[in-house]
């Protein structure tokens, strides 16, 4: 069983579940008698959390047999050492596993949409995007043409966990959707597309060397640097951005207490010679945008 819970890598969790955090917040302010909408519902939280989970440990586990059999997880990989790699799980094994949990997933979703919206045409739509999810989740690093080795993982992680992972949280709450929703969607998807990002600043030696290339190893690790400072920035500036326009009192700015750990992370980006030396940095950066989401939807309910 550890070798499973490893494979899984619990500490993504947080991150995968920011985006459903903020999503629900927003939903919860809502006056269903004012927009004629449900508003905040406790079925769709949990769903969207159970769906939000598996969809993560399903990429997890994608990725680890992707990366193993392309590979790129051999002993100059830095980092967690994976299970393939290690022979702690079979490819056959991890196969079944990835099937099993995306089966879940999506049973998981089909039950979030059905619960949310009924039966009717915006159902199908939602079922595209589950099921685009789940592809997402898996050709990551695996198959024969993976995007994340393309350089196109931002661009999914961005969607995923920011516009989808916000905005479409907020739509199954509430049936609705409203424009000022797009500041913490973007917020959020920056700032996730932050943790790739270090992830990869990481590999960038290893990923050259096997063929992944990723947005970092395309542009360099020293225009890499000015591309996370701007992601960073801009989630934070995102965040900002809302909490201007809905006005909501003082309270909306809980999610500030977050910023000097942001820029003590950014002088960490900035300071370390080493790709190898920015590991930490990758659960600082997760760390602190699960902790950002919780204080934001926090100081969202505050206001309300």
């Amino acid at each position: 069983m550890k070798q499973w819970l490893q494979a899984f890598r619990l500490r993504t969790l947080p991150l995968a579940v920011s985006s459903i955090i903020v999503g629900s917040a927003l939903a919860a302010i809502v006056d269903p008698f004012v927009m004629d909408h449900p508003g905040f519902r406790i079925s769709v939280l949990v769903l969207a959390l159970i769906t939000a989970i598996l969809l993560q440990i399903l990429s997890n586990l994608a990725n680890d047999l992707g990366d193993h059999l392309h590979g790129t997880d051999n002993v100059d990989r830095v980092g967690p050492q994976r299970s393939v790699q290690s022979g702690a799980i079979t490819s056959a094994q991890m196969r079944r596993a990835i099937l099993i949990c995306g089966s879940l997933a999506f049973i998981s979703g089909c039950a979030l949409i059905t619960v949310a919206l009924g039966i009717t045409l915006e159902t199908l739509f939602f079922l595209f995007l589950g099921i685009a999810a789940i592809v997402a989740a898996v050709k990551y690093t695996f198959g024969s043409t993976p995007y994340g080795y393309a350089g196109l993982g931002d661009i999914s992680v961005f969607l995923f966990f920011g516009i989808v992972g916000v905005g479409g949280t907020f739509y199954l709450h509430t049936t609705a959707f409203a424009w000022p929703v797009l500041f913490p969607a973007v917020a959020m998807g920056l700032l996730s597309t932050g943790v790739l990002n270090v992830n990869n600043m990481r590999d960038i030696v290893n990923d050259a060397a096997s063929g992944k290339r990723t947005v970092v190893v395309r542009m360099g690790s020293a225009i890499a640097r000015i591309y996370h400072t701007l992601l960073v920035a801009g989630g934070i500036l995102g965040l900002v951005g809302f909490a201007l326009l809905a006005d909501l009192g003082w309270s909306m700015w809980l999610f500030m207490l977050v910023v000097p750990g942001f820029i003590v992370h950014l002088k960490r980006i900035w300071t370390t010679p080493e790709p190898r030396g920015l590991d930490p940095q990758l659960k600082v950066l997760a760390m602190g945008t699960f902790v950002t989401a919780v204080l934001f939807g926090l100081g969202v309910i505050l206001a309300k």
